[in-house]
């Protein structure tokens, strides 16, 4: 596949119900939840734009309204803002405000699967390529894993998935990618594996929420039957699309925080804290304390 059409949408799928973080998401989306002071779908978001995305697609479900109402302007704040000449406060809000026009929303009814919900944006998306971030994943480096997939891809075509490495002892808890050739500044995976018994992995490059796909794959989401746990998963439609298309794994070297878990999203905030000079002041030595106390014995 020489395709290489620019990568101008994104998908990210909002639509989980979040329950590891009951009972805050009875009433607050999971990508709401904050790592310092921004959502965790800012993150994403910021990465996706950091990366030259200019149309951002939400599918979202029952309850995910505030999501939509975020990436708009909240007028009796800002007219707030004005009254208190809160500048500062005033130009971050515009900073997050994506352009008029840029961002659409589209509902997941059921909650089918990762795949269900990438063929739900079908009609936003068209047939071009686009970019697919699952908006628990917020990482840490110095250049974005988007960004850097887009660069492959431009240099490869056709499909690009993010993969880091993890310990071979743990590769049966994620989906794996088999590495071949080299191919631009990534490689060719030759196969992918989702959760393989422990010995049996072809490699310990791990698949970490990152994706560009071709438009075939929505054709081949729409008949797809359920695969694990009654879903339609959005693997199996990538190894049938693996069969008529080349698919390049960008080998992502940063630090990666998975929000939907309570360890991560702690994590994640200690990470993102660490690194705001406003904020690691504050924080660096009560945490190292705390760390210190971890050394004590329990009594």
């Amino acid at each position: 596949m020489t395709d290489k059409r620019k990568v101008r949408k994104a998908v990210f799928p909002v639509a989980g119900l979040g329950t590891r973080f009951l009972p805050a998401t009875k009433a607050v989306p999971k990508e709401m939840l904050t790592v310092v002071d921004r959502p965790v779908i800012q993150y994403v978001v910021d990465e996706a734009l950091n990366a030259g995305i200019e149309h951002l697609i939400f599918v979202t479900g029952r309850s995910k309204h505030v999501i939509e109402d975020y990436f708009d302007i909240q007028v009796e704040l800002e007219q707030t803002l004005r009254e208190r000449n809160k500048t500062a406060e005033l130009t971050l809000l515009e900073s997050i405000l994506p352009v008029a026009g840029s961002t659409s929303f589209t509902r997941q009814q059921s909650p089918l699967g990762l795949g269900h919900a990438v063929w739900c944006a079908r009609e936003l998306v068209g047939d071009e390529p686009f970019a697919l971030l699952l908006p628990d994943m917020i990482m840490q480096s110095e250049k974005g894993c988007l960004k850097g997939m887009v660069e492959l891809y431009e240099q490869s075509g056709g499909n690009v998935i993010a993969v880091e490495e993890c310990a071979p002892d743990q590769t049966h808890k994620y989906g794996i990618v088999g590495a071949g050739e080299k191919v631009g500044d990534g490689f060719k995976i030759t196969k992918m594996v989702e959760k393989p018994p422990q010995g049996t992995a072809p490699s310990n490059f791990f698949i970490n929420g990152r994706y560009i796909l071709q438009p075939e794959i929505f054709s081949i989401l729409a008949t797809q039957e359920r695969g694990a746990g009654n879903e339609i998963q959005l693997t199996d439609g990538m190894l049938k699309l693996a069969q008529t298309q080349d698919f390049a794994g960008y080998h992502f070297r940063g630090n990666t925080y998975d929000c939907g878990m309570k360890e991560g999203f702690i994590l994640a905030n200690v990470a993102f804290a660490l690194a705001r000079g406003d904020i690691r002041p504050g924080v660096e030595g009560p945490l190292k304390a705390l760390l210190q106390d971890l050394k004590q014995p329990i009594r």
